[in-house]
């Protein structure tokens, strides 16, 4: 067995260890990057429905590119797993005995209802001025996806919960609130916010519809449209 292959196979102990160690809530993927397209080695946990012989992320391919061949760590990133929930990941390369990026150990922590709570928090201790003052809320993005990104989350902070915790009509209604946001606006938003809720951006477009078909709206309580009187 050469180094290489000694080092996959304490990864894939450290990787049971650690999700053992946090849960169901945690996942923990092996990919060996020597073959990209059949990378995943061994995986601890269900949480992105991937099965061993699956291909490597594009992520990694982007990060293996960009850095010619000597990526750094990524830590504490935001992805959405299946049913759209929300997920806390960080991505280590590693090396072989001469410094080559041959494998990477994945963590994916799903942080979905922490989220909820945190959303239910705010809203609680949140005084009225500064819930009023919501619309004046500005983000300095470096990139696209950061202003698309920030339009979601104060659109998820309204509704009160996740988009997989969302009913349909409540999908509606995020999809209506981020329409009268601007989202739509930004090139790329109609398969980020798919991506998000988990549906086909086919589906978007028909909330988008649905939306529009509504009687005009002002408000939004807990996920509900309040007609205007």
């Amino acid at each position: 067995m050469n180094n290489q292959e000694i080092i996959l196979e304490n990864l894939k102990g450290m990787a049971k260890m650690i999700r053992d160690n946090f849960g169901s809530r945690c996942e923990v993927a092996v990919h060996d990057l020597r073959d990209l397209e059949h990378s995943l080695t061994y995986i601890a946990g269900e949480l992105t429905g991937r099965k061993i012989g699956a291909p490597i992320t594009d992520l990694v391919v982007k990060e293996l590119q960009k850095k010619n061949g000597t990526p750094k760590d990524l830590i504490g990133y935001r992805t959405v797993g299946k049913d759209g929930r929300i997920l806390r990941s960080s991505t280590a390369f590693i090396r072989d005995k001469n410094g080559k990026v041959f494998a990477t150990l994945c963590v994916n922590y799903d942080i979905t209802d922490f989220l909820n709570f945190t959303a239910l928090l705010q809203d609680f201790t949140k005084p009225d001025q500064i819930h009023n003052e919501e619309e004046k809320q500005e983000t300095f993005a470096k990139t696209v996806h950061e202003t698309i990104d920030s339009l979601v989350n104060q659109s998820i902070v309204k509704m009160g919960k996740q988009p997989a915790m969302m009913s349909m009509e409540e999908k509606v209604s995020f999809v209506g609130m981020l329409e009268e946001r601007g989202a739509f606006m930004i090139k790329g938003s109609v398969d980020y916010i798919a991506a998000i809720l988990s549906v086909s951006k086919f589906t978007v477009y028909n909330y988008q519809r649905k939306f529009r078909a509504m009687p005009k709206l002002n408000s939004y309580e807990g996920g509900s449209l309040i007609e205007k009187r």
